[in-house]
């Protein structure tokens, strides 16, 4: 049974190095003013017994320019870099910036993210049945651990870029992912490198998991089983009224966005998808304590989606490494990740955010949060699972529950401290509310979910 062990757990914002400025007085009040380059750096250490040691860090450098915009900053580099012994891993380089172009906000993402164990539930959420015993190797009814797994590498490089429509709070957005989805069985061999015998995971031709039966079914093609070339282009309208991007007190940030990849661009297959994202932020108590929501809705409205792009989530900007959903860090935290793919989906988030303590160390502003919170989700549009069933020699009521599906849930709460307003250290813990969903979720990171 796999087991994650933090044996380091930093939510402290590291400030190795910073040329930082300080102002002080702005009418009569002294007030602390961050210019120039500022840096915030997390460490990434853990231990999973199927995927070796993790060890990496995240680091990000903000300039704030002469401070007049602060807590805004002119521009953000974000690194991350993470490895697993044998061989998942994170390598991300992030950038935003307001500053470069004035009156455009860009933001540009390259990552490479090889994943030995990438979860794989299966379509329509609750319409796939997940069987945790079979993963559970002191279980009688034990298959293998990695049933719910196959191994992926991702390639993204990924272009937004936002301009202002006159002098209101609405702007547009064009930009383009790239993204190369290259998907395999999982490597059995590599993982059960240095492993005592007992613990030595079966060979996949003798324990198939469940990507190998959706090939043997007829349910992923042999077009689509070991991944491809995704090509996107997208054009969108954002609304933002926020008082501060990393955690607003009070605004609203709405955006749909219509995303295309098409056959003559490169794709294997051609589609489009709409999304729609609403986001708003109340203030409660002055500074201390907010509410805030997310609700999105995405669906493919025409062509065919290949099956390994659907989890995929469609954004304007990232808040993390990951992009894929729902369920996990990112979307609806408790829920095990990718629990719930299909052709739509519809999604929400409620969080109560209290910022409890305030605190000046290192010549930085720090502040620490608590935040609990209500997730939601399930699938509106299904993929056709039915009708391509074949070759099935296995009890059909073991994998599938045709019309199952209806709204997941998952509660939870969460620990923030953040270095000047923007290098927010996080902690959630979620719990999904039905055992269908898995049992509950520690996410240690960098920011508020939206």
């Amino acid at each position: 049974m796999k087991k994650n062990l933090f044996l380091l757990i930093l939510l402290t914002a590291i400030p190795f190095w910073s040329s930082a400025q300080q102002n002080n007085q702005q009418d009569n009040q002294k007030k602390e003013i961050k210019t120039g380059w500022n840096m915030g750096a997390l460490p990434a250490i853990s231990f999973d017994s199927d995927l070796g040691f993790q060890y990496g860090a995240v680091v990000n450098f903000f300039n704030y320019g002469d401070g007049s915009n602060y807590p805004d900053y002119d521009h953000s580099l974000y690194f991350e870099v993470s490895h697993y012994t044998k061989g998942s891993g994170t390598y991300r380089f992030y950038y935003d910036s307001e500053a470069l172009i004035p009156g455009i906000e860009l933001t540009t993402d390259l990552s490479y993210l090889p994943d030995q164990a990438y979860d794989f539930y299966g379509f329509n959420g609750y319409e796939a049945v997940y069987n945790k015993d079979w993963t559970d190797d002191t279980s009688p009814d034990y298959r293998t651990r990695m049933f719910y797994k196959f191994h992926q590498k991702l390639f993204r490089f990924k272009t937004d870029i936002q301009g202002d429509w006159g002098d209101s709070n609405f702007r547009w957005l064009v930009g383009f992912n790239l993204l190369n989805f290259n998907i395999s069985s999982v490597d059995v061999d590599k993982l059960n490198k240095g492993k005592k015998e007992a613990d030595k995971l079966p060979p996949v031709s003798e324990q198939p998991g469940l990507y190998e039966k959706y090939q043997q079914w007829g349910i992923i093609s042999a077009k689509e089983a070991n991944g491809g070339f995704v090509p996107i282009v997208k054009a969108g309208l954002v609304y933002d009224t926020r008082d501060n991007k990393p955690n607003p007190m009070h605004g609203i940030w709405a955006e749909a966005e219509l995303a295309t990849a098409q056959k003559f661009m490169g794709a294997e297959s051609s589609f489009t998808k709409l999304s729609i994202t609403q986001r708003q932020y109340f203030t409660i108590v002055k500074n201390d304590l907010s509410f805030a929501y997310r609700i999105q809705w995405q669906q493919t409205i025409g062509g065919h989606a290949p099956f390994y792009y659907q989890p995929q989530i469609i954004a304007s900007a990232l808040r993390g490494s990951s992009s894929s959903g729902l369920g996990g860090a990112k979307t609806l935290r408790g829920i095990l990740r990718n629990r719930i793919v299909g052709d739509g989906f519809v999604m929400g988030n409620t969080e109560l955010r209290w910022k409890f303590a305030r605190m000046e160390k290192f010549k930085q502003h720090f502040y620490w949060g608590l935040n609990g919170f209500l997730d939601f989700g399930r699938v509106v549009k299904k993929m056709d699972i039915q009708n391509k069933i074949s070759n099935m020699n296995e009890p059909m009521n073991q994998y599938f529950n045709f019309g199952a599906e209806k709204m997941h849930y998952s509660v939870g709460g969460g620990l923030r401290l953040a270095m000047n307003q923007n290098f927010i250290a996080a902690l959630d813990y979620g719990i999904a509310l039905d055992k269908q969903d898995g049992d509950s979720g520690i996410y240690i990171g960098l920011n508020y979910l939206f």
